[in-house]
């Protein structure tokens, strides 16, 4: 007992040790990044670079730029595009370029320093990529401004187009901010023109639903609506007529695209659009300072695509605003049914994202949504154009930012009318709304845990009926899988724990685990279970992916798939796993629990349950050889893997009863409860380990079986030796009057 003590302090230490390494590396990591420039620099001959220069200054300024010089004379900057411009590709990481920018506004050299896109890494020669950017050279963005939705200067390689669209932009923006930075750019637009944007912010006061219309009017929600000949007429401007004539399926009344956005992290437009409900979950979910895009389409054409299936990115859109950019990624998009606002069409698709972490949006200032429009011609040949759909929100939706109050409301002030109106009767709390609305739902859950207590205060009633047994755990099963996780999404998660412990350290509200009726109510129902049942409740019944591992390994057996016995002392060293992959899920949520909701794939939950393998294929892969394992080894990710089971069966100890019965001679030297448990929870000695357990009650059916328990089957045996001879038939009499079996043990 003291050896398994001290290993698990030094397991503990070791865990410790572990996180604060990350820590550390993640600080370097941070230094590193605010000195890529200087390195980047030093191992980079400037010759090579920006031709005739002998030698840079220090970088320095805003932003960051080194100055070059040839003699004593300087001849321009050098500078990296990640300094300049927010660009990320299907990596989301920065893709970092070397730009030398000469006195009179032309690129002289270019040159990848670093990068992690994948379709570069092991696609896409690395030569080809620096043929892409080798074509910058010579151009001057300063004396011939791009023109916006006009297509880069330079032939895009086929099939790497997002991350060459990105290089490309990062370089030709980054350009033209870093020459109107350094006085390189003699007709930059007066920096007072960006005063009026600077000097309001958006009225949080302001929530009055509004019709569509009315937001259509107010220029809340704006349009980008393009026929086929739009499109077709583009791609010969720029010189790609032989793209004009597109593939795409033309709809009924001849629309490419119908394309709408709107920054819905404003309440007043957030509100109407999205509903109570939605907008409710949206402020919730939003940090200080971020913001929310709704964009949605009819058409033709799709806005979405499908490169965030591939590669969780979507290619399609990307949000411009000045110097910065970005795209959005799986992780960002919330798919919405329709829009909520009144007298809203209906839409082919809707998507509500969120403003990535790692940039920024300034709800004030003007932005355009950028969309690409591309077109195979071959296998080896692509060609594309852009078009922007521009967006400022009006001045109805903020006020002063010395928090003045804004104008008085008048009849061309739609969104201020409509804020100056008497305010109605306050409505009930939006959780309660959701409750209602889910009585039908919550009305069946709760029945369904009723079922499951009479399940297990009666259990002695039930398993001594062994069909009716398994044939209410099967129904129990498939309700658990059909309408708790498929029908429901009722599918709790580690995420879930993490967050709960996230929201303790920082704002708790009851009112945000209330929004989910379905989740809450398990949630609870999961609390007070573990005092009776430990985890099994939940991971044993209500589980839908535990649900679905266990139908699935029944389906195998029937078809005669053969079952893999592990033998008790490797089982548990593999059920230790689980336990490592929760401490180190909690020790990165402690840092960055962003992070540890990534690192939480390692559940299959998601995949299996709430999007119904409809994913990208890695994910789905990973979901199908989990339960690929469970068909020979049952319930292989619940004993071996899940980070949850081992988050609930930490306090199982606190139980304070213990349901299942026990014979003295269970495990001594009775094993068939041990072999026979599906999950190997018994021990040779004959004990339950209450954190394995998952209340199957398979052990308590043969506590009851006088046909399989070796127990009862013995007691019998001797009820029938001690009967009186009369009562026997005669052929039995003789069996009677045998001597008694000298190895028999007295019933105690």
């Amino acid at each position: 007992m003291e050896g398994s003590t001290a290993a698990g302090l030094r397991f503990i230490r070791f865990i410790q040790a572990a996180f604060l390494a990350l820590l550390l590396c993640a600080s370097g990591a941070g230094i590193a990044q605010a000195q890529r420039l200087p390195d980047f620099l030093a191992a980079t001959p400037i010759g090579e670079l920006f031709p005739g220069a002998d030698r840079v200054d220090a970088p320095a300024g805003k932003p960051m730029a080194a100055k070059a010089y040839a003699g004593g004379r300087q001849v321009g900057v050098v500078y990296l595009t990640s300094d300049v411009v927010n660009t990320r590709g299907y990596s989301s990481k920065p893709i970092d370029v070397l730009v030398a920018l000469a006195n009179d506004g032309r690129i002289v050299g270019a040159k990848l320093v670093e990068h992690h896109e994948p379709i570069v890494l092991i696609g896409i020669p690395q030569a080809k990529v620096d043929r892409f950017i080798g074509g910058y050279v010579g151009l001057n963005f300063v004396e011939s401004p791009p023109r916006h939705g006009a297509p880069p200067p330079v032939d895009i390689i086929s099939g790497a187009t997002v991350t060459l669209m990105v290089i490309g932009d990062s370089i030709t923006r980054s350009a033209i901010a870093v020459a109107r930075a350094y006085g390189i750019d003699k007709t930059a637009p007066p920096a007072q023109q960006a005063a009026p944007a600077a000097a309001r912010v958006v009225d949080d006061t302001q929530d009055a639903v509004q019709s569509w219309q009315a937001l259509l009017d107010a220029g809340a929600v704006r349009n980008l609506r393009l026929s086929p000949a739009d499109v077709d007429k583009a791609f010969r401007d720029s010189g790609r007529g032989d793209a004009a004539a597109g593939a795409e399926a033309k709809s009924d009344d001849d629309t490419f695209i119908d394309l709408y956005a709107a920054l819905v992290s404003v309440p007043a437009i957030g509100r109407s659009l999205l509903g109570d409900t939605e907008w409710q979950r949206l402020k919730e979910r939003l940090k200080p300072g971020q913001q929310a895009v709704l964009v949605a389409g009819n058409g033709a054409y799709s806005f979405k695509g499908s490169g965030y299936v591939r590669g969780g990115i979507f290619d399609r859109v990307e949000v411009i605003q000045d110097e910065s950019s970005f795209r959005f990624r799986d992780r960002n998009h919330q798919r919405l049914a329709d829009v909520a606002a009144q007298g809203a069409p209906a839409f082919r698709e809707v998507a509500l994202f969120v403003v990535p972490d790692d940039a920024a949006l300034d709800p004030v200032a003007p932005w355009r949504l950028q969309l690409m429009v591309q077109r195979v011609l071959s296998v080896n040949d692509k060609a594309f154009v852009t078009f922007d759909l521009t967006y400022e929100l009006p001045q109805a939706y903020t006020r002063p930012a010395d928090g003045a109050q804004p104008p008085a409301a008048s009849a061309g002030n739609p969104a201020a009318a409509a804020q100056a109106a008497p305010a109605d009767d306050p409505a009930p709390a939006l959780w309660k709304q959701i409750w209602r609305g889910k009585a039908g739902q919550v009305a069946i859950l709760t029945v369904a845990l009723l079922v499951l207590v009479g399940i297990f205060f009666f259990q002695d009633q039930l398993t001594s009926r062994p069909l009716l047994h398994d044939r209410l755990r099967l129904a129990f099963l498939a309700f658990a899988l059909f309408w708790i996780g498929w029908y429901g999404q009722a599918q709790l998660s580690i995420v879930n724990v993490l967050t709960f412990f996230s929201a303790l350290r920082s704002d708790f509200r009851w009112e945000y685990f209330l929004m989910d009726p379905l989740v809450f109510i398990l949630w609870c129902a999961t609390a007070i279970s573990m005092v009776f049942w430990n985890r099994g409740a939940f991971c044993g019944w209500l589980c839908p992916f535990g649900a679905l591992q266990e139908l699935a390994n029944r389906a195998a057996r029937r078809l005669g798939v053969r079952q893999v016995k592990i033998g008790h002392g490797v089982n548990q060293r593999l059920s230790t796993l689980k336990y490592v992959i929760f401490l180190l899920l909690f020790g990165f949520s402690l840092y960055d629990l962003g992070l540890a909701e990534q690192l939480s794939e390692i559940e299959p939950f998601k995949t299996a349950i709430i999007l119904r393998f409809v994913r990208y294929w890695p994910f789905v892969a990973f979901a199908v050889a989990v339960l690929a394992a469970g068909l020979f080894v049952e319930r292989f990710f619940c004993r071996y893997l899940c980070p949850l089971g081992a988050a609930l069966a930490i306090p199982a100890r606190l139980r304070i009863f213990n349901w299942l019965r026990r014979y003295r001679d269970c495990g001594n030297p009775c094993q068939r409860c041990n072999l026979e448990c599906p999950v190997q929870a018994i021990d040779p000695t004959g004990e339950i380990n209450p954190n394995e357990c998952i209340q199957c009650l398979h052990c308590q059916m043969l506590y009851h079986h006088d046909q399989k328990c070796p127990h009862l089957i013995q007691k019998r045996a001797k009820r029938e030796r001690r009967r009186p001879p009369a009562e026997e038939p005669a052929e039995q009499v003789v069996v009677m009057h045998r001597a008694p079996n000298p190895n028999t043990q007295p019933e105690s």
